[in-house]
């Protein structure tokens, strides 16, 4: 089951010591990869390489660097089609016992996949995200500004999530890297002074639609929303909704996403 994990194995790697607690990669399983690459080239404008665990696995590229990982496993694991944040950890295993011993599941893992050890978990309200306790794919900082703007939960209660996810990932300890800010109906969560994730209230646990259900919203920082949206419905996708600095997107696979205005990423 570790297919559903594309991490860029062999990469040149850095230290995760410094961004412990924070979103560091962010994933898609799809169930055709020339499809998606083609997408996604045209909406993001990535490039491509091979992922190195084997054919159905591809990473994308930004610039040359290494932002996000595909893996066209969908129908041969019977998976949904989604993206998937994954959050830097310490102990893999021990983030997976905190999860189950607060109410959360874990569908997959700990597994080893060298130069790490990664999970995929639930929260107690059934939104989905990764862990991964090793080396990053890239700088920091530079894949933080080369297209992932930052994370969205949409959950049934943004302060109670926040405790949850707080509490896993030792937001508030001495060594954590992130800051956690009430602002209005939404918590914030900061690292080294920029957004990297928001958790905000109102979605319902028993919908039938899943993009109102509790679920984590990966939002790529690009120049040109409204040119996103165009290009992602001429490739075959579809506009959720659309704003002068957002827009919410399907991919012709039907994983949701958002791209947000650059300047709205911080």
């Amino acid at each position: 089951m570790n297919h559903d994990m594309p991490f860029p194995a062999g990469e040149s790697l850095l230290s995760t010591h410094s961004v412990f607690g924070a979103p560091c990669w962010v994933s898609l399983t799809s169930r055709d990869l020339k499809a998606t690459e083609e997408f996604y080239s045209a909406v993001l404008g990535w490039q491509w390489r091979p992922g190195k665990l084997g054919e159905p696995f591809r990473i994308a590229l930004a610039d040359g660097v290494p932002v996000a990982g595909i893996a066209a496993v969908a129908a041969m694991w019977q998976m949904a089609v989604a993206w998937t944040p994954y959050f830097a950890v310490r102990s893999a295993d021990e983030a997976a016992s905190r999860v189950q011993e607060r109410g959360g599941t874990s569908a997959v893992g700990p597994i080893s996949l060298p130069p790490g050890r990664a999970a995929l978990l639930a929260d107690r309200d059934g939104a989905t995200f990764g862990i991964w306790e090793g080396e990053l794919f890239s700088d920091w900082e530079t894949w933080r500004t080369s297209r992932p703007a930052f994370i969205r939960l949409h959950t049934r209660d943004a302060f109670d999530a926040a405790i949850f996810y707080g509490e896993i990932f030792d937001w508030a300890g001495p060594d954590g890297c992130c800051e956690v800010q009430y602002e209005g109906d939404e918590v914030v969560l900061r690292s080294q002074g920029d957004v990297v994730a928001r958790i905000e209230s109102g979605a319902l646990g028993a919908a039938p639609d899943p993009a109102i259900r509790p679920h984590w919203q990966v939002h790529f920082a690009v120049e040109d929303v409204a040119a996103c949206a165009r290009t992602a419905e001429r490739h075959g996708g579809s506009v959720l909704s659309v704003s002068r600095d957002e827009a919410v997107l399907r991919d012709a696979d039907g994983a949701q996403f958002t791209v947000t205005a650059r300047r709205l990423g911080s």
